[in-house]
């Protein structure tokens, strides 16, 4: 699991904007580039974040820079930490013989929902439009809703650019929008039903 949070952190570098005196102002405009140096250029810019990254603390920033940079990566850690926590906190409902309890249920989606929402936002991973549309639904059992967000879950933290967030890949960066995005409506919908199932009891 440290794995995945590191690579997790180190993805937020290359999805944020680097707060360092080198670095661009957040909303200004990106350099013209031809279209066919596109793909050297990401490469060599991905690359000297991930060198800022490993040589952070060695090189003169602002104060108020490098708090927000280790309260983003603290807050994103915590984050991924959880959702993983909850993750396995419902597969080992599921594996039980009791019956659900729709409170936890709730609770928990609704954490999931939250926590992946804020991971969403710090590592700009919303669905852009050339990304399929979601359009998550829960199952009129439960427990096959909350195993096929578990399955999002996995998918998602289990995504190559998330394990290798160093790495450029066309396919794989769509996916990983689209899995954050289904995990989030998911869960969302899934505490509504609980929330539902509960009042019944």
């Amino acid at each position: 699991m440290n794995r995945l949070v590191n690579a997790l952190i180190l993805l937020l570098f290359f999805a944020a904007p680097v707060f360092s005196q080198g670095g661009s102002a957040p909303g200004s405009p990106p350099p013209i580039d031809k279209r066919n140096n596109a793909d050297r250029i990401r490469q060599q810019d991905m690359s000297r974040r991930e060198y800022e990254l490993r040589n952070y603390g060695t090189q003169p920033v602002a104060a108020k820079d490098e708090r927000q940079v280790k309260a983003l990566m603290a807050q994103t850690e915590e984050d991924f930490t959880r959702i993983l926590t909850l993750h396995n906190e419902i597969a080992r409902a599921l594996a039980s013989k009791k019956d659900l309890d729709y409170h936890f249920v709730s609770e928990a989606t609704a954490e999931i929902k939250k926590r992946a929402s804020r991971v969403q936002s710090t590592l700009v991973l919303h669905l852009t439009t050339d990304d399929a549309p979601v359009k998550a639904q829960t199952d009129p059992e439960m427990k096959d809703s909350l195993i096929k967000l578990c399955k999002e879950i996995r998918s998602f933290v289990t995504n190559p650019i998330i394990e290798n967030p160093n790495t450029v890949d066309a396919v794989q960066l769509p996916r990983a929008r689209h899995d954050l995005e289904s995990l989030i409506q998911l869960s969302g919908l899934i505490k509504k039903d609980a929330d539902k199932l509960s009042r019944k009891d």
